[in-house]
C-alpha cells in the first residue's frame, strides 16, 4: 500500500487557514492542559468565542481527539449543567522511534505522551535499511499487541544533524549515516505519516506539551548521551537555523576537558562527556566491563565509589557546559537529559552547583526518567498533531499493518525480514 505521507506543499498556507489551524491547536492544547474542561472554560482561556470553541469541539469529537466527560459538572450546584471535555486516549496512538547508536527504541504513546508499549531492538549492524526496517516492524509489532488502537503517524528522533523538512538524517557520524531518508523508508515500509526531528529538539517540544517546563517562555533542553546536542525553544517555536544545525554543540570546547576528539583537539563537550568516555573510564577503572553507562550507576548506587566519583564529574562538567549555553542564550528553564542526574540527587546537585547558585534553580532534570528515548520518538509526532490537529486523516487499523505486511524489504534486510 503506498505510503500516506503528503507531498511538500509548493506555496504558503493562506492567511485564513494559518488562522483556523491555530485556533485548533489552542484549543486542543486547553483540553491537553486543563482537560476535563468545559467549553465555555476553553474560550475564556484562549480568547476565542463560545461559538468557534464549540465548533472545533465537534470536529475534534469527530475524529475521536476529545469525548465529553461521562458526568456533568454542575458550578457551585445551580445553573445549567457543563458537560467537561477530555482527550480521548482510548482510540488513537503514535508511533516513537529512536535511533541510539547500540540501539533503537520503538514505542507508542497515547496523546497525552504516555507510553502505552515500548520494545529496546539491540543493533546487530547498523546500515540505514536494516536499522530502519526492524523500527517500522518493531512499531508493526507493538500496533498488534495493542488491538483497537489507531497509529496517526510515526515519529523518529535521532541526534546528528536531522533535517525534519526533508525528512533525512543528514549525517551521524557515530553511526556513520549520512542523507538517510528516514522519512520515505519508514513511510515506505508502514504507510502511515512520518515525521523526523533531532531528539534534543523532540524533547524540547516534549517538555512543552507534557513537562515540568510546560508555559516556559524560553526552554533550553540539553541531551547528553552518546551524543550531545542541544535546543532552544521561545514561545513555542523551537530554532532550526539554516538547514535545520541549531543544537549541533559537539565540539563546543569545555574549560578542564583533557579527552581527545577525533577532530584533533581536546576537551571538545562530545568527546569529554560522551557515555562511551564515561564507560571507557569506567572500564579503566574496574568499574564495569562492558559499555553500558547504566551498570555505572548500578556500581554507584551499590557503594562504588570510583563509580561515584566519575559520575559526579561528569555531572560537573555538564553543568559547567549547561552553564556557558545559559551565558549565551538566558533562558527561562533549562532541561538536562544526563543520567548522573536523572538518577541521583548528588550528580543533580553537583550540576546545578557548576552551573552557579544564582541559576541553578532554573535547571531541572528530564520529566521522562524511565521514558525518555521513547517520549523523544512520539514527540516528533505529537507535536505536529497538537500544532495542525485537523490537518491530517488518521488511518485505520487495516491500513497500517497491510501496509506493513506488504511493504518491499528494506536494503540490508534479511530473507523474511517482512
Amino acid at each position: 500500500m503506498a505510503s500516506t505521507v503528503a507531498p511538500p506543499s509548493t506555496s504558503p498556507p493562506s492567511p485564513v487557514l494559518d488562522r483556523r489551524r491555530a485556533s485548533a491547536s489552542v484549543i486542543l492544547r486547553s483540553v491537553l492542559e486543563h482537560g476535563p474542561v468545559a467549553r465555555s472554560t476553553i474560550s475564556r482561556l484562549t480568547g476565542l468565542s463560545p461559538a468557534s470553541v464549540t465548533d472545533y469541539c465537534a470536529r475534534f469529537t469527530e475524529r475521536g481527539l476529545i469525548r465529553e466527560a461521562a458526568a456533568p459538572h454542575r458550578s457551585g450546584g445551580v445553573g445549567r449543567p457543563h458537560l467537561p471535555v477530555d482527550l480521548d486516549r482510548s482510540r488513537f496512538v503514535v508511533g516513537g522511534v529512536h535511533v541510539a547508536v547500540p540501539y533503537t527504541t520503538v514505542a507508542l504513546l497515547d496523546l497525552r505522551g504516555r507510553v502505552v508499549a515500548e520494545n529496546r531492538l539491540r543493533h546487530d549492524r547498523t546500515e540505514p535499511g536494516l536499522v530502519l526496517a526492524n523500527a517500522s516492524d518493531g512499531i508493526a509489532a507493538l500496533l498488534a499487541a495493542v488491538p483497537g488502537r489507531t497509529a496517526l503517524g510515526i515519529g523518529v528522533a535521532a541526534g546528528g544533524w536531522v533535517d525534519p523538512d526533508s525528512g533525512t538524517i543528514v549525517e551521524h557520524a557515530l553511526l556513520g549515516w549520512r542523507d538517510v531518508a528516514v522519512r520515505e523508508a519508514v513511510g515506505a515500509r508502514t504507510g502511515l505519516p512520518v515525521h523526523v526531528d533531532g531528539h534534543a529538539r523532540a524533547l524540547v517540544n516534549g517538555e512543552r506539551l507534557f513537562g515540568r517546563a510546560r508555559g516556559s517562555r524560553s526552554l533550553l533542553h540539553l541531551f547528553v548521551g552518546n551524543v550531545v546536542d542541544a535546543a532552544f525553544a521561545t514561545h513555542d517555536q523551537v530554532h532550526y537555523g539554516p538547514r535545520s544545525q541549531a543544537g549541533a554543540i559537539a565540539h563546543l570546547p569545555l574549560t578542564g576537558g583533557s579527552e581527545r576528539c577525533d577532530c584533533g583537539r581536546t576537551g571538545c563537550l562530545q568527546a569529554e562527556l560522551s557515555e562511551r568516555t564515561l564507560c571507557r573510564r569506567a572500564r579503566g577503572l574496574g568499574v564495569i566491563d562492558g559499555s553500558n553507562p547504566m551498570h555505572v550507576v548500578s556500581a554507584a548506587a551499590a557503594g562504588d565509589l570510583p563509580a561515584v566519583r566519575l559520575l559526579l564529574e561528569r555531572s560537573r562538567m555538564v553543568g559547567r557546559a549547561a552553564g556557558l549555553l545559559l551565558d549565551v542564550l538566558n533562558p527561562e528553564a533549562v532541561v538536562v537529559t544526563e543520567i548522573g542526574a536523572i538518577h541521583r540527587e548528588d550528580c543533580l546537585r553537583a550540576l546545578r552547583e557548576a552551573v552557579g547558585p544564582e541559576r541553578a534553580s532554573a535547571v531541572v532534570p528530564t520529566s521522562f526518567p524511565d521514558s525518555v528515548l521513547a517520549v523523544a520518538g512520539g514527540s516528533v509526532a505529537l507535536d505536529v498533531l497538537y500544532r495542525d490537529p485537523l490537518g491530517s486523516r488518521a488511518p485505520s487499523p487495516a491500513e497500517n499493518l497491510m501496509a506493513v505486511r506488504t511493504a518491499p524489504a528494506a536494503p540490508g534486510s534479511p530473507p523474511g525480514a517482512n
